[in-house]
């Protein structure tokens, strides 16, 4: 009968011991890693809660992606339109040097020269690559934009380019097709930046009577195009708003998730700091107990 009371004596004080050690331990992991669910069942509507927390960061840090690629893409699409703007500008000024009637016919060849250089970079502007190596103004065609057949650049790609998403069912247009840049309806109809340019450069190496008038005449056709390259440069501006916009959305969103996820699942320092001192004084008091009592026998009674 004797072993038996000091075995459950034993077992009993082991168990409350060890209920104190784990308790202590499980205080000082949550002090530590700064959360005080170490698994579901130790709250479980709380543990749903942040399980739905974390998917929606989730999702957030690949809207964030998405937006950062957007950007990228309408960054390096501002900066061709700036080049090409800049192509137009020069032409005008070598259309505005041919319309003089005194120029000599060397002098004509000789700006037709450039023009035909600039044809070639507008081109090259025009296969621009993104950030990921594709068509810039390509839509979604991976190749290039545009493919030069006979000394005539044609368009290859998709007619639009994709959308991104932004997050919470907004999304952005990430970039322009080459159409939307070159083709253009000008003073004789509808035209584009490369056959105006080789207009231009025919006409001033002697493939009209006048090519003095027919530089004259260009000027209003680049006036024309100059006109929707900028138009198409306030697109691209308003797009990059809009993405600045919902990327500050973003991360005003991920504040008050943060917030919601240290309410929910983070550890309140004070209360578990109180609570381990409190538990370490009983599991010392405890030892201390269980120790005496250990030491107790019956023929120390007796004496």
């Amino acid at each position: 009968m004797t072993s038996i009371s000091t075995s459950a004596f034993y077992d009993r004080s082991n168990q409350s011991l060890s209920a104190l050690r784990t308790r202590a331990d499980a205080l000082q992991a949550s002090i530590g890693s700064g959360q005080r669910l170490s698994r579901s069942s130790d709250d479980p509507v709380a543990a749903a809660r942040l399980r739905t927390l974390l998917r929606s960061d989730s999702v957030a840090a690949i809207d964030t992606t998405v937006a950062a690629r957007a950007a990228s893409d309408l960054t390096l699409t501002d900066q061709a339109l700036s080049f090409i703007a800049g192509s137009v500008i020069r032409v005008q000024e070598l259309a505005t040097q041919a319309a003089n009637g005194v120029l000599s016919q060397g002098q004509r060849a000789g700006i037709a020269t450039e023009l035909d250089q600039i044809a070639g970079e507008l081109v090259r502007l025009g296969n621009s690559k993104d950030s990921a190596g594709h068509a810039l103004f390509g839509g979604d065609t991976p190749g290039a934009a545009y493919v030069v057949t006979g000394g005539v650049p044609g368009y290859v790609g998709t007619a639009t380019a994709s959308e991104l998403p932004l997050g919470d069912g907004q999304s952005v247009t990430r970039g322009l097709t080459g159409p939307e840049i070159f083709n253009f309806t000008g003073p004789g109809g509808p035209t584009d930046l490369f056959a105006a340019v080789k207009s231009l450069s025919d006409a001033l190496k002697g493939g009209v009577a006048d090519p003095a008038q027919a530089a004259r005449d260009a000027l209003g056709v680049f006036d024309v195009g100059l006109e929707t390259i900028t138009t198409q440069q306030t697109v691209v501006g308003a797009r990059l708003n809009w993405i600045d916009l919902n990327t500050e959305r973003q991360i005003q969103t991920g504040q008050l998730r943060a917030e919601e996820e240290a309410e929910v699942g983070g550890t309140d320092l004070a209360l578990a700091v109180s609570q381990l001192q409190q538990t370490m004084t009983v599991l010392e008091a405890s030892q201390a107990s269980f120790a005496r009592l250990a030491a107790l026998s019956l023929f120390d009674l007796l004496r």
